[in-house]
């Protein structure tokens, strides 16, 4: 091989962002953690941090995870997750506008992590403090945060956020990530309520009910029932085998 002279290109960093969705009180909610360092301290970020040198992409985004949030997620890649810990994790993106981080040419590779109704975060790492805010206040207002005065999220977190959102809406029409938003065992309205949170919109049950079963291998029943909805008793499902809706399901035009 001919001489190679590191030297002779000019450095860059690799980071991972993280778009965590969840579901919580009927709503789809990303993580926002509020920088403690600069650049952009005090502005609300999207979690996540540097590429080690002795650590892959999947890796680095499950420990930014952890350290500053407390949350774990599950690499689709690995085995089985223990309970509570089953969250999707899947590459959304790559970011490279020589512009993006005032500190030096930084390249971010984006992942997307979804979970079930996930408990309340802890702060850690380079991270103030740690919330769940609802979507549609993030995307809407581009960037505030309940009770927190307007302020745009820090680097290009609110494109970050826009494009993990996006892919979340459209797979769900033909795949079954829907069903991560759910524990292992759901009934057919709790996956429809994932489905109104995450398009934003109502759907007809009894319509709904039958589209999602009519795919073979999509739901399988659980064998047994339950009241935590309130009403009659429904039946439980969990994910089966079936990794397509076929015909998809198609988002409402709103």
């Amino acid at each position: 091989m001919s001489p190679y002279d590191p030297s002779a290109y000019p450095p860059f960093a690799v980071t991972v962002d993280l778009v965590v969705l969840t579901v919580r009180r009927h709503a789809l909610c990303a993580l926002v953690v509020r920088r403690g360092e600069q650049p952009f301290q005090g502005r609300w970020a999207l979690p996540g941090g540097f590429v080690r040198a002795d650590e892959d992409l999947g890796a680095a985004a499950a420990r930014e995870l952890a350290e500053e949030t407390g949350l774990c997620v599950h690499d689709p890649g690995d085995p089985a997750p223990a309970p509570g810990a089953g969250a999707h994790l899947e590459q959304l993106a790559t970011y490279g506008d020589p512009d993006r981080d005032p500190r030096m040419r930084v390249v971010s590779v984006a992942h997307l992590a979804l979970a079930p109704d996930l408990p309340a975060p802890r702060p850690g790492g380079d991270a103030d403090s740690v919330r769940w805010a609802p979507v549609e206040e993030l995307l809407s207002l581009g960037e505030h945060v309940a009770d927190e005065p307007p302020a745009p999220l820090a680097f290009d977190h609110a494109r970050i956020l826009a494009d993990g959102v996006e892919r979340a809406r459209s797979k769900i029409e033909y795949s079954s990530l829907a069903t991560a938003f759910c524990p292992p065992e759901f009934t057919v309205g709790e996956l429809r309520r994932v489905y109104e949170a995450v398009w934003g919109v109502a759907l007809d049950p009894r319509n709904f009910h039958r589209k999602v079963t009519g795919t073979p291998g999509f739901l399988v029943p659980a064998g047994g029932t339950t009241t935590r909805q309130g009403g009659r008793p429904a039946q439980l499902f969990r994910a089966g085998g079936a990794t397509l809706l076929n015909p998809p399901m198609l988002r409402p035009e709103v």
